[in-house]
């Protein structure tokens, strides 16, 4: 009698349990940083139709839920999708098919590079980027003379890691026109220093003249877009990425990256900065802004000067290691100024690349003149790389600072050579950056940098390389904390692409978007962070990378 009744008990019970849920995913038992306002903390999370649905703790939800998946995280980190806020995934994919110049430590291991690459794949134009000539022991910008005695037929141009100079044989500069006599506004075409009748052009080209090299590269076919999009997007899901803001595009490809989007041939989510020529601004401007649940096209990509490295970027006093030179401004002040009232007409934003701190207050003026602030503008300076201290004021959630803390310990052997000691304290400066705009987004710039995004964090949070130098770290006044660094990489970059209620946080409603790390990189030591390991990525609920 004892057991009928214990039996009728439990059948009572269970008939009027509530029938469960149907939910695609419970990924349980994680340390989930869900970077909410509250910065919250939960153990769980649950999916359905590529949304969150609900975060909690396990049990609950278990018993709420009926799941079709489910993934142990065994106390593994889960952070939201990571999102690089200036990246070049086309570019990065392109670069791998080409020649690999990065970590090269002299000018003879690039040829060496070359050579063995040339042997192999017997390209009809051979490419290369990433070599660096400060990593050299003669830190001093290569000529052209032995590309032109082993390649005299074939043309060949090598790009610097910073994208911002390079190095051509003759057969190269002749398909591209470039003569002794070549002149290119917002850049230099080098020639020989020693004076005479005849002057020679010595192969290296920085900033705008590069375009003339490039406008004579084999076209590019949809298939081989499509190949290295894949290629480039293989390697941004392995470390975590889950959205990428590629800076500067061209209308074909973004029209290839969305068609591959729409047929489920890429995962991965795209915030487009549309490149600066007449036939993007023509199209895109007029179409007005383009938005699915994985592409974003409304910012235009604009370029104020080139790069620190090859001593481009443009300075209000001239450079501290070369005597009367000031870099180069790539777009004028004028254009600028021009360019900026016609993208905030069309309702774009506009996102501009600022290395030196005349460019800097150069793209402020423009910004500042077209800007509207009583709309909600978001428009961004792309590196705020050397700021002049008197124009830190001008940042504000209408104009925010983008930055890549890996150009920091990039930079920090010679940074201080080239701009002196009183304007390096208005470079690489994050937390003043954050201080006076409220919010600061993050990036890598890769395949300038590489593309890790732990590399990211550990050098914004502990300043310093991969080889733990320096001690101490490198101006820590200008170190971010941990969770700002965070939300630089999520929350604050999706509000500065106008997608905070979407992606970001780990909270209800939004995609279904993990990073799920091996540890917690808010509390383990700083030197372990750059080596933590991504093991899942999550696209819309969809594993799009596993490491087991």
């Amino acid at each position: 009698m004892r057991c009928l009744l214990s039996f009728l008990f439990f059948a009572t019970l269970f008939s009027c349990a509530p029938e469960k849920i149907d939910a695609d995913l419970l990924i349980k038992n994680g340390t989930i940083y869900t970077v909410n306002t509250a910065f919250d903390m939960a153990d769980a999370v649950v999916v359905k139709d590529g949304k969150i649905l609900e975060i909690g703790r396990k049990p609950e939800l278990e018993l709420k839920y009926s799941f079709t998946e489910v993934y142990d995280a065994k106390g593994q980190t889960v952070l939201p999708g990571l999102i690089d806020a200036h990246a070049h995934l086309f570019n990065l994919g392109v670069t791998m098919q080409q020649v690999d110049l990065s970590g090269t430590v002299s000018f003879e291991e690039v040829i060496e590079r070359v050579v063995a690459f040339q042997k192999e794949k017997k390209v009809s134009y051979l490419r290369g980027r990433g070599w660096d000539q400060n990593d050299w022991e003669v830190q001093e910008f290569p000529d052209n003379k032995i590309l032109d005695s082993l390649f005299p037929n074939t043309p060949v141009a090598l790009t610097r890691v910073d994208g911002h100079a390079m190095v051509a044989n003759s057969k190269a500069l002749e398909l591209a026109g470039i003569t002794a006599s070549t002149k290119v506004p917002g850049g230099l075409v080098v020639l020989e220093e020693v004076p005479t009748n005849k002057p020679k052009l010595t192969g290296l080209l920085i900033d705008s003249p590069m375009e003339l090299v490039f406008n004579t590269y084999p076209k590019e076919s949809d298939a081989y877009i499509r190949r290295v999009l894949k290629d480039a997007e293989a390697k941004c899901l392995s470390l975590g990425l889950t959205t990428l803001n590629d800076a500067g595009l061209d209308k074909n490809v973004i029209e290839v990256i969305d068609q591959m989007q729409q047929d489920d041939s890429l995962k991965m989510r795209v915030y487009a900065m549309v490149s600066n020529t007449p036939e993007n601004l023509d199209h895109f401007l007029n179409k007005g802004i383009i938005k699915t649940d994985r592409l974003h096209v409304r910012s235009v990509k604009v370029y104020a000067d080139g790069a620190l490295g090859s001593r481009g970027a443009t300075m209000k006093k001239s450079y501290s290691d070369q005597h009367n030179h000031f870099g180069a401004m790539i777009t004028p002040q004028n254009e600028l100024k021009a360019v900026a009232h016609r993208i905030a007409a069309a309702g774009y934003q506009m996102n501009t690349h600022a290395i030196g701190d005349s460019a800097n207050v150069a793209v402020i003026r423009a910004y500042t003149e077209a800007i509207d602030n009583s709309k909600d503008m978001r428009w961004k300076i792309e590196h705020a790389q050397v700021v002049d201290l008197q124009d830190f004021d001008a940042f504000s959630k209408n104009i925010i600072p983008s930055i890549q803390p890996t150009h920091a310990t990039s930079d920090m052997y010679w940074a201080e050579d080239r701009v002196g000691s009183e304007r390096i304290k208005g470079a690489y400066a994050y937390k003043t950056l954050l201080a006076k705009a409220g919010m600061i987004v993050l990036g890598t710039d890769f395949p300038v940098e590489k593309v890790n995004p732990m590399h990211t964090f550990y050098a914004a949070v502990a300043r310093k390389d991969l080889k733990n130098y320096p001690d101490g770290g490198y101006r820590m006044e200008e170190a971010l904390s941990r969770e700002e660094t965070l939300k630089g990489m999520t929350i604050w970059a999706a509000y500065s692409n106008f997608e905070e209620n979407e992606k970001g946080s780990i909270e209800a409603g939004k995609f279904a978007d993990f990073t799920i790390l091996d540890r917690d990189i808010m509390k383990v030591a700083a030197d372990s962070i750059p080596v933590a390991k991504v093991m899942a990525t999550y696209i819309n609920g969809e594993k799009v990378y596993s490491r087991n």
